[in-house]
């Protein structure tokens, strides 16, 4: 979702995201994006290990376990983390989850437009 909204707020900019046990964007994360006019159907899961020995100006953890996990990139590049839980976790019904999901890319959202000096 990050990935998402980044490549629309800052299109100039080269954008990647990567987890640590990829497997596929999520069906949920693909739907509560499209609420927001983004599509990222066609986005697929990327490994961390895919992006070994590049250099990033920033490197973005939302997970506390991606934080203690995450590989150090070469470079002068910025690390920041944002808290935010996984929202694939714990939830049974498929409304709840729409839910969660929302909440969690608003947060991101909400994260991303104050990192950048727009919100």
């Amino acid at each position: 979702m990050a990935e998402g909204f980044l490549k629309q707020m800052k299109p100039q900019w080269e954008v990647q995201s990567a987890g640590l046990n990829p497997t596929r964007v999520n069906d949920f994360a693909i739907q509560v994006m499209a609420e927001q006019g983004i599509d990222i159907s066609a986005n697929r899961s990327k490994s961390v290990e895919e992006f070994s020995g590049q250099h990033f100006d920033y490197m973005i953890t939302v997970c506390d376990h991606a934080k203690q996990s995450c590989p150090v990139f070469p470079g002068k590049g910025e690390y920041i983390h944002w808290s935010i839980p996984d929202p694939d976790r714990g939830f049974a019904g498929p409304e709840q989850r729409l839910e969660v999901f929302r909440k969690t890319r608003d947060e991101i959202k909400r994260r991303i437009q104050e990192w950048i000096g727009d919100g």
